[in-house]
């Protein structure tokens, strides 16, 4: 779609879109007027202004979203004339539409619309929050799985494996082992703590655990008092890791809701298609590393 394509009949807010020649989505106001049910432009261009200060306090840069133009219009007698307009990205109509004034159904339909669409994208990112923690805790599993392999080429015993597993999580969790972690965070002692862990304190145990099996295996240790230290050793440098960029200790982090009750929900839950995030560069095409105009 280019800036001279005809306005279709009995217009949407989708039908309305344009792309300019860096490909990049924007509506033209004039376009707009009518779909938001303004007859007049002047109090249309209110309803622009308003929305422009609203892009303001929002932290925003309006010139990103609301980009003066002009258009070309039939007057008769194959002439032209070029009349005020602007091209407005997807944030600065669902500003407009919020700053419109209610009492016309257009407005309320719009704001209906952008609700929804919103609602949809809050949607769509606790999928995917949900589908990287249950990824993540399965991969826990089999990292798990493989360390006490490597456990036990090391020499660790089987009655043993509960210790050495723990020396770990005291290593990385300031001495605090399994139970204690428990009790800390109120998760239940049947429950496994890797349940109740979110992505992020997944991927440092998980981090722990790979680091551990490879350094079993590249020490050539055959010992288990010396499996258990080195477990507890490499626990204690993960942490010290985290605490070094300023992140959260994993003993601090709440636990999070059962894994069983995010499968759950996967399950009934019907994916939806990924909208377009506002992206705050609005109007501006992206650039890629080089500086070029991708």
């Amino acid at each position: 779609m280019n800036s001279n394509t005809p306005v279709p009949a009995n217009p949407t807010f989708e039908s309305l879109k344009k792309v300019n020649q860096f490909g990049v989505e924007y509506w033209s106001a004039r376009d707009l007027q009518s779909c938001l049910g303004y007859t007049k432009w002047q109090r249309f261009e209110l309803a622009i202004k308003k929305a422009i200060e609203s892009c303001k306090q929002s932290g925003n840069d309006p010139s990103n979203h609301f980009a003066g133009a002009g258009k070309m219009v039939e007057i008769g007698s194959q002439a032209d004339r070029k009349i005020d307009d602007y091209h407005l990205s997807r944030f600065a109509c669902y500003l407009i539409a919020q700053n419109g004034d209610p009492r016309k159904p257009e407005i309320a339909q719009a704001q209906q619309y952008f609700a929804f669409q919103t609602r949809r994208q809050e949607i769509s990112d606790q999928m995917a929050a949900d589908l990287e923690r249950v990824e993540t805790r399965e991969q826990t599993t089999v990292e798990f799985k493989a360390l006490s392999g490597a456990a036990r080429d090391a020499g660790v015993q089987n009655k043993m494996f509960g210790i050495f597993h723990d020396a770990g999580y005291k290593g990385l969790y300031g001495g605090l082992g399994v139970d204690a972690i428990k009790s800390r965070k109120g998760i239940p002692h049947n429950e496994n703590l890797m349940d109740r862990m979110g992505t992020t304190e997944l991927i440092a145990n998980q981090f722990r655990m790979s680091q551990t099996r490879e350094k079993l295996k590249r020490d050539n240790i055959k010992n288990q008092r010396d499996a258990m230290d080195t477990h507890c050793m490499v626990g204690k440098e993960v942490r010290a890791a985290i605490e070094k960029i300023g992140g959260t200790p994993p003993e601090n982090i709440p636990p999070e809701e059962h894994i069983k009750k995010v499968k759950q929900r996967l399950k009934i839950s019907k994916p939806l298609p990924n909208l377009d995030s506002v992206d705050v560069r609005g109007l501006i095409p992206s650039v890629s590393k080089e500086g070029l105009e991708e």
